[in-house]
C-alpha cells in the first residue's frame, strides 16, 4: 500500500513505476505477470493524479501504444478529464489524443451543424475547426475550461469562413414569412390536408428550426446557439466570443427578440391559435423538393439521445419566451461522423499535421 510520501515520490520519479526493482525472476512468465501488474499501476496512478500533477508531471509516454491497454486503463481508473487528456496529448500521447478528438468532436460538430445547416458542411467545418484545435493545443493554457478554449477555436472559425451552402441563399425571417403564407395558401385551396407521419413532422419541425438561425447574423445568431442551446451563462459566452459580457447579453438579446417575435406570430407550439402547423407543411414541402421523405437531414441523423416527445407536448406548461428556448433545446444529440478520428489518426502519422508542443 503507498502512503502519501510514497505518491509525492513516485509523482516525482521517473515512470514506469517498479514494484520489484531489485528482484531477478526464476522465469519469464513470472517476470511477464509481474511486469503487467507496474503497467497497470502506472496507468491508474496517471489517471487518478489531481490536475497539478497531470500539467506538471505527466509523462510523454505511459502506455505502449495499443487501444485495447489505453481503453482498458479507462475502464479501470475512470474516465479523464479533457485537461488531463490535453495534457497528455501534449507531451505526444496519441492514444490521449485520439480519445480527445472523441470526446469534443461531437460538440463541435453540434455548433457547426446549427451554425451552418447542411451536415455535409457542418461535417468540412467539424474537421478544421479539429484540426486548429489539435495543432494548438500549446496555446491551452488551463486558464478556462478545455471546452471554453475549443469553443473559443470553434466559433472564431464559424464567424470568419467563407459562406456555406445554406447562408447563400439569402435566409432572412421576412422571407421566410412570406414562404409560410404562401404554403398555408396553397395547402388550403388544393385541400391537402395534415401529415400523419411524425417522422416527417419532425423533420420539418427541426428544419423549420435551423433556418430560423440562418436568419441570423452569424454573430447574433452564435450567441444566441451559446445562449440559449448550449445555455452558457454571459461569462463564458463572452470569453468564448472573445467580447464583453454585455456585448455578449446584448447580441443574445438581439438573437433572442428577432427569433421570439417570428415564432410568437407564426408558429403554432409557441402560440396554439398561429396557423404555421409542422403537419400542414408536410406535403408543400415535399412538393417543392425542400423535405425528401427517402433522406432525412435532421430527423434522421445520427445521434447519440432523441428528445423526450413529451417535453414538446408540454410546451403548453411554459410562457412564450420559455416555449421558444424549450424548442431549439429540444434537438436530438447529434453524433458526429465516425470518420473524424480515423481522419486525424491519419493525418498525425502521415507527418502532414504538425502539432505546436511547445509555445
Amino acid at each position: 500500500m503507498f502512503t502519501a510520501l510514497g505518491f509525492f515520490r513516485l509523482a516525482h520519479a521517473k515512470l514506469p513505476c517498479r514494484l520489484f526493482p531489485e528482484i531477478s525472476f526464476p522465469d519469464d512468465h513470472l517476470k511477464h505477470v509481474i511486469e503487467t501488474i507496474e503497467t497497470q499501476v502506472n496507468y491508474l496512478f496517471i489517471w487518478s493524479m489531481p490536475r497539478i500533477f497531470y500539467v506538471t508531471h505527466c509523462p510523454a509516454k505511459v502506455s505502449n501504444g495499443k487501444r485495447e491497454d489505453f481503453m482498458q486503463t479507462k475502464k479501470l481508473a475512470g474516465e479523464p478529464s479533457l485537461e488531463s487528456l490535453a495534457a497528455l496529448a501534449k507531451k505526444g500521447q496519441k492514444e490521449a489524443l485520439e480519445e480527445l478528438v472523441r470526446r469534443i468532436q461531437d460538440r463541435i460538430y453540434g455548433l457547426a451543424l446549427r451554425t451552418l445547416f447542411l451536415p455535409a458542411d457542418a461535417e468540412d467545418a467539424t474537421q478544421e475547426i479539429l484540426i486548429k484545435v489539435i495543432t494548438h493545443l500549446a496555446y491551452f493554457k488551463g486558464e478556462s475550461r478545455f471546452t471554453t478554449w475549443v469553443f473559443r477555436i470553434a466559433t472564431n472559425h464559424l464567424v470568419t469562413t467563407h459562406k456555406r451552402r445554406a447562408e447563400k441563399r439569402g435566409f432572412s425571417l421576412d422571407r421566410a414569412e412570406e414562404q409560410i403564407e404562401a404554403a398555408l395558401s396553397l395547402s388550403s385551396s388544393e385541400n391537402a390536408g395534415t401529415c400523419e407521419n411524425n417522422l416527417l413532422i419532425e423533420e420539418v419541425r427541426l428544419a423549420c428550426l435551423q433556418g430560423m438561425l440562418l436568419c441570423l447574423t452569424r454573430e447574433i445568431r452564435l450567441a444566441f446557439i451559446l445562449g440559449v442551446v448550449f445555455e452558457v451563462t454571459s461569462v463564458e459566452g463572452a470569453r468564448i466570443l472573445d467580447v464583453t459580457q454585455e456585448t455578449f447579453r446584448q447580441r443574445l438579446s438581439r438573437g433572442r427578440k428577432q427569433i421570439q417575435n417570428f415564432m410568437t406570430r407564426k408558429c403554432s407550439l409557441v402560440n396554439p391559435e398561429n396557423p404555421c402547423a409542422c403537419a400542414k407543411l408536410v406535403p408543400h414541402e415535399i412538393r417543392i423538393k425542400m423535405l425528401d421523405p427517402e433522406n432525412l437531414r435532421f430527423a434522421g441523423h445520427r445521434c447519440h439521445a432523441r428528445e423526450n416527445r413529451s417535453a414538446v407536448a408540454r410546451l403548453k406548461e411554459l410562457g412564450e419566451m420559455r416555449r421558444v428556448a424549450a424548442l431549439f433545446r429540444s434537438h436530438p444529440d447529434y453524433a458526429a461522423p465516425d470518420t473524424f478520428v480515423d481522419s486525424i489518426r491519419k493525418l498525425v502519422e502521415s507527418g502532414r499535421l504538425e502539432m505546436t508542443i511547445s509555445h
